[in-house]
């Protein structure tokens, strides 16, 4: 009976090994995808940074446009 007792705790032991084996590939593989995204996100950041900056430059040359043309008071 003991060595029964022995072969449970062993495939016991096996099963959870590859278990966590298991789920450490799928933490990896989660690191990587978080990584992916952030590194997507701070690209999304830096183009939207980009077309403020245009955006703000395209309002002063309308603001100018306007005085010019005399459709705002200064």
């Amino acid at each position: 009976m003991t060595e029964d007792a022995t072969n449970l705790v062993l495939e016991l032991l096996r099963k959870i090994r590859e278990s966590q084996e298991a789920m450490q590939q799928d933490i990896h593989d989660l690191k990587l995808r978080v990584s992916s995204m952030e590194r997507h996100i701070g690209e999304i950041q830096v183009q939207l940074s980009a077309l403020n900056s245009r955006l703000d430059r395209v309002e002063e040359r309308i603001g100018r446009i306007e005085r010019r043309l005399g459709l705002v008071e200064a």
